[in-house]
C-alpha cells in the first residue's frame, strides 16, 4: 500500500481469498462500520468469475475495527439462484442492522434480463435485518413491488453500503434498466440510477429519484451515495459506456426523492468502467475511491473534495496494481477503512482491507 504526504499508513489485511474457501471467486465489496464492529459483505460466486451463476452472499465480521475477523458467514442463498449487490446500513430507532440484495436465476445473464425476458427468475429485491451486531440474519423478505416499476429489467442495488440521514432515514443507491417497447440494439442507452429510501427503519420502501439519459454522453450505472454537512445527498455513479467522462454525478436537496438537477460528468476524474464508492467525513470532507487507470482497473486512488464533490483531487494510492470495485466506512477512532478487490495478476484475486487517516 502506497501513500501520499499526510496519509498515516496501516498494514493491509486479506479478508477473503478462494483458496479453500469452497467459492470460486469473491467478488463486489460492501462494508459497514459501527462501533468496533467492522462488517465486510461480498458475493460468493461457486462455480466461476462471472455475473451469472449460483452466488451467495457472504460476510465476515471483526469486532476489533478491521485487525483480525471471525471465520465466512453464509447471509443469503437460493438453490440455482444468484444472490448479490449486498447494501448494509443501521436503523437508529431499533437498533437493527439492515442488508438489502438482489436476486434473480443462476442461469440468466443481465442482458436477457435488461430486456425483461425473465419474468420468473428476473431480478428481485430483498430485505434481511439482523438484531444482534450481524451474528445472524433473518430470512429474506421481497420488496420488489414496492421499488422496481413494472417496465424495468435490470437492477442493481449499490453496490456498496447504504447511508441513515441524520433524519433517521434509510437511503439505498441503485441502478436499472427499463424494459425497451419495442427491439433495440442498444440498451446501454436504457439504463438509469436511482435510489430506494425507508422512513420506518427498513420495514417499508419507496422509490426515490429516477435518473434517465437517453443521450451517448451519461449513461449513470451502478451509484454510491452520501450525506453532506448541509443535508444535501451527494451522488456519485459509473458512467457505464457513456461518451462523456469516467464519472458522474449529482445532488438532491430532498433526501433522495429528486434531483437537484440531471447527473453530469467529473472531467477530473479519469477511471475505467468500474464502481467507486463515496464516504462524508465528520469534518465535512468528502471521498470517491476507484481505480484511475482509463483502460484497465489498475491504481486504486482515493479522491478528496472540499466543496462538497464539485470538484476532486487525488490523496492517496491505496493499490497500484491490478484493483477494482471498493467501498469506504468510517471507523470509530476517526480512520477510514476501504474494503476492495485487488491483486496483481487479476483486480478481484482477493478482497482485502486496509486503513487510512488523511
Amino acid at each position: 500500500m502506497s501513500s501520499s504526504v499526510g496519509v498515516r499508513e496501516i498494514a493491509t489485511t486479506p479478508v477473503f481469498e478462494p483458496a479453500g474457501s469452497g467459492y470460486h471467486t469473491f467478488r463486489i465489496p460492501s462494508v459497514l462500520a459501527r462501533g468496533s464492529s467492522v462488517l465486510a459483505f461480498c458475493e460468493g460466486r461457486l462455480h466461476g468469475v462471472g455475473d451469472a451463476g449460483e452466488i451467495e452472499v457472504v460476510l465476515r465480521r471483526s469486532l476489533d475495527g478491521g485487525r483480525t475477523w471471525l471465520p465466512l458467514q453464509v447471509v443469503s442463498a437460493v438453490p440455482g439462484k444468484t444472490c448479490g449487490n449486498p447494501v448494509p446500513l443501521a436503523d437508529p430507532a431499533s437498533g437493527d442492522l439492515v442488508l438489502v440484495t438482489v436476486q434473480n436465476g443462476a442461469d440468466a445473464v443481465e442482458m436477457s434480463l435488461a430486456r425483461g425476458k425473465d419474468p420468473v427468475d428476473g431480478r428481485r429485491v430483498f430485505v434481511q435485518r439482523s438484531s444482534d451486531d450481524g451474528a445472524t440474519w433473518s430470512e429474506t423478505v421481497e420488496i420488489t413491488a414496492q421499488v422496481k416499476p413494472d417496465d424495468w429489467g435490470w437492477y442493481a442495488t449499490g453496490p456498496c453500503h447504504g447511508i441513515t440521514l441524520r433524519s433517521g432515514r434509510l437511503v439505498v443507491p441503485a441502478n436499472h434498466s427499463y424494459v425497451p417497447s419495442e427491439p433495440v440494439e442498444d440498451l446501454i442507452r436504457l439504463n438509469g440510477g436511482h435510489c430506494i429510501y425507508s422512513d420506518d427503519g427498513g420495514f417499508t420502501w419507496a422509490l426515490g429519484f429516477v435518473d434517465r439519459n437517453d443521450g451517448a454522453e451519461i449513461n449513470a450505472n451502478e451509484t454510491a451515495v452520501a450525506e453532506l454537512p448541509d443535508g444535501r445527498l451527494y451522488f456519485n455513479a459509473r458512467n457505464h459506456m457513456g461518451t462523456g467522462p469516467a464519472r458522474v454525478h449529482a445532488w438532491s436537496s430532498d433526501g433522495g426523492q429528486t434531483l437537484d438537477a440531471p447527473y453530469a460528468g467529473i472531467p477530473e476524474i479519469t477511471a475505467p468502467g468500474v464502481q467507486g464508492s463515496v464516504l462524508c467525513l465528520p469534518d465535512g470532507r468528502l471521498l470517491l475511491s476507484t481505480p484511475v487507470n482509463p483502460t484497465s482497473r489498475r491504481e486504486l486512488t482515493v479522491f478528496v473534495s472540499t466543496d462538497a464533490g464539485v470538484s476532486w483531487r487525488p490523496a492517496l494510492v491505496v493499490h497500484e496494481a491490478m484493483a477494482g470495485y471498493s467501498d469506504l466506512t468510517l471507523l470509530p477512532d476517526g480512520s477510514v477503512g476501504i474494503f476492495y478487490e485487488a491483486g496483481e495478476t487479476s483486480s478481484f484475486a482477493t478482497l482485502r482491507f486496509a486503513t487510512f487517516t488523511l
